[in-house]
């Protein structure tokens, strides 16, 4: 499966922009089976969601998302903070499948309290696992990442890959190198990991945005800049060494 990882930088706020950026990108890297792009892809991280989070049953993310998936007939992952009709706030995953016109999505569940996400928005309690192409995608976003326990595989929750969207600050960008391939080490699986870069009115990102094999190497990783990546995910590599080297056999 060729996967495009799409590190934007976030124009605080601005949805209109950020979904024009995010066009331009798929456009001059056409051709992969999945694009994805990083956490609150169209406004930022927003922990304090009013005027800012999209109306779902009206949000131009979402419906760009879903055209431009359609047009490109390709897949499109990237969360987006949604207000629902229940008056609740949700960080919410989307998988939009063009191919099969299906839209996906998954609530964030680990909500960052450092930043106080959790005072705002709702967590979710469901894991989402996505087949597309004849991959399992387990879905995740950020700060989630850091809980192994949520991601474990494990029997009624099976999959070949996680793809994670994240907000993850300079900061703490040694974390995300040594998590991300832990999740894929002990997980036996692919992990994409998409990250932005730039600044918001709280942090700087430097992207680093990666695609992690099976056995824990870093087969393809972003710069520090805007970027889109492109790389191929080899299912009959996965399959084999997992084959070969049975460690999920012995998991908790």
């Amino acid at each position: 499966m060729r996967v495009t990882l799409l590190q934007t930088d976030i124009q605080w706020a601005r949805p209109e922009e950020n979904i024009r950026n995010a066009e331009r990108m798929i456009a001059e890297n056409p051709g992969s089976d999945l694009y994805v792009l990083p956490e609150m892809w169209s406004t930022g991280f927003a922990t304090e969601p009013h005027h800012i989070a999209h109306e779902e049953h009206n949000s131009t993310a979402l419906s760009w998302m879903q055209d431009a998936a359609q047009r490109y007939h390709c897949a499109i992952s990237g969360s987006v903070a949604v207000h629902l009709a229940d008056g609740t706030f949700r960080n919410r995953h989307y998988f939009v499948d063009g191919r099969l016109g299906k839209t996906s999505y998954y609530d964030k569940h680990h909500l960052f309290s450092y930043g106080h996400e959790d005072q705002y928005f709702t967590p979710g309690s469901d894991h989402l696992i996505v087949e597309y192409e004849g991959w399992r995608l387990l879905i995740l976003t950020c700060y989630d990442l850091r809980f192994p326990c949520w991601s474990r595989y494990a029997t009624g929750r099976e999959y070949d890959a996680i793809v994670i969207v994240a907000n993850w600050p300079d900061s703490r960008q040694e974390a995300w190198q040594v998590l991300t391939q832990a999740r894929a080490i002990e997980n036996q699986c692919y992990l994409v990991g998409v990250n932005r870069v730039g600044d918001d009115h709280k942090c700087h990102y430097i992207g680093g945005s990666v695609v992690v094999d099976v056995t824990g190497h870093v087969v393809a990783r972003c710069s520090s800049s805007v970027e889109a990546l492109t790389y191929t995910l080899d299912q009959e590599e996965l399959e084999r060494r997992r084959s070969k080297f049975r460690v999920l056999d012995d998991r908790d």
